[in-house]
């Protein structure tokens, strides 16, 4: 998007209203500022929407499936009527089944729960965690990193085309990176997987609260995603997709909820007739409260329109990449070019800085909140820092003190709630930063580079 691009992005891309728009907080140089949260790539604000509607339910709540009073009955409705909305949302197919989950990583985890015996993953080193890490009872093959869309399905071609064919197989893939922001030829790579007879689960963390998700276009198996991704609490999730294979697993949890039928046998056990609907792993009492706020976070974003969210978007990234440009310390970093179609996720490195010392000037200085670190992405980082991938480090945490080399990087992250001036604030402090330097003195502290306030 160029510069006079910018200038013609219609007026009604205002941001969404979000809670915590008007939270101020304390700079270490003397005053108050509005926060600016450019931390949407882990977790988003709730929309203003959502809270309402979780605050105009929450006196009706009362448990869900068994209980005879109006309030359980009310509840019940929501419940499934937030299974429905999800569904829409995602555009099933007739017959697949929405699992509300705690997150993305509980989703997944579900899913490696009930793969079939034998089953094969196949899994980019490119995946969150939560995506590359489940498949602990599974034969993993893990595929280097592409540098373009098409060496993904290549690449993918080749790994499917040596697998053992009489045996079930997955591939897992993001929908758009939590490093880079780029988006991933989904439709591609599931119409690769199906051609030599594997699944696909699409990890949508990043994606949805981005772009439409359409299952039945992308022609996915499954898609995972979180609700505090989508604009609504934490604490919700979804699994949505085909019936089979969670149908013939076992549950992944046992317990009220899951089974239709207990009976005790005469040698003192007990035999479990369990359901095969999406109650099967939702064992217990359900969040209800965070299925309907997922489903009202998916109803905004529907009705806002994914055409103005991401138009807006874009002017974003755009203000971002274009404001930074003539600032050579600053490397963005990316799989497939700097003009791969991306979501509202930027990650850099500056030279000269620390990453973590970095992020810790923008906060105390500037009240802007971005990440550092290796994103729960270590493989991915890594590879995009030229590092050794068997350095260790933990996610989130810097590696090096103020002023020494990094292994980390700084993401920025925003979406439907996020205003100009965030990003305006945010381009300006990183030029001070680089020209200037640090207003403020900074040390480590229990592994984080916070400001020093004893000088």
């Amino acid at each position: 998007m160029s510069v006079s691009t910018l200038a013609t992005v219609p007026s009604v891309c205002a941001p969404l209203p979000v809670l915590g728009r008007d939270v101020t907080v304390p700079l270490v140089t003397g005053g108050e500022v509005t926060y600016a949260a450019l931390d949407y790539a882990a977790s988003a604000p709730a929309l203003q929407r959502v809270w309402d509607d979780v605050a105009a339910y929450a006196p009706y709540y009362g448990s869900v499936h068994r209980g005879a009073g109006y309030l359980s009955q009310l509840s019940t409705d929501l419940f499934e009527n937030a299974r429905r909305t999800v569904a829409e949302f995602l555009d099933c197919r007739d017959g697949d089944q929405v699992v509300f989950t705690r997150s993305t990583t509980d989703s997944l985890n579900l899913l490696a729960a009930a793969l079939p015996a034998g089953c094969q993953v196949f899994v980019f080193e490119t995946e969150h965690h939560a995506a590359l890490l489940p498949w602990r009872d599974a034969r993993v093959t893990v595929l280097d990193a592409p540098r373009g869309p098409r060496q993904a399905v290549e690449t993918l071609e080749r790994a499917l085309a040596e697998r053992d064919p009489l045996g079930p197989a997955l591939v897992c893939v993001t929908g758009a990176s939590n490093v880079t922001g780029e988006l991933w030829p989904v439709r591609e790579l599931a119409a690769a997987a199906h051609a030599h007879g594997a699944r696909i689960v699409l990890d949508a963390a990043q994606l949805a609260p981005h772009h439409p998700v359409s299952v039945e276009d992308l022609d996915v198996d499954w898609v995972a995603f979180s609700g505090h991704k989508l604009y609504a609490p934490f604490g919700s999730g979804v699994l949505a997709g085909r019936a089979d294979w969670l149908r013939e697993a076992e549950p992944y949890l046992a317990g009220g909820g899951a089974s239709r039928k207990v009976t005790r046998r005469t040698d003192g056990g007990v035999d479990v007739e369990w359901h095969d609907s999406a109650a099967r792993h939702e064992a217990g009492s359900p969040n209800v409260i965070g299925a309907y706020a997922v489903a009202s976070a998916c109803k905004a974003l529907t009705e806002a329109g994914f055409d103005t969210l991401v138009a807006r978007e874009q002017y974003l990234v755009a203000k971002v990449r274009e404001g930074l440009a003539d600032v050579p310390q600053v490397r963005f970093l990316s799989l497939f070019g700097d003009d791969a179609p991306r979501v509202g996720v930027l990650s850099f490195v500056v030279d000269g800085w620390n990453s973590s010392h970095f992020a810790a000037a923008l906060s105390a200085e500037y009240g802007i909140g971005v990440r550092d670190g290796l994103f729960c992405a270590h493989p991915l980082v890594r590879t995009l820092l030229g590092s050794d991938p068997q350095t260790q480090g933990e996610c989130g945490a810097p590696e090096a003190a103020p002023g020494e080399k990094s292994l980390n990087a700084i993401r920025v992250s925003f979406g439907a709630g996020t205003p100009d001036e965030h990003v305006e604030r945010f381009v300006r402090a990183v030029k001070e930063l680089v020209t200037d330097g640090a207003r403020w003195n900074y040390r480590t502290e229990d592994g984080r580079c916070v400001p020093d306030r004893s000088a």
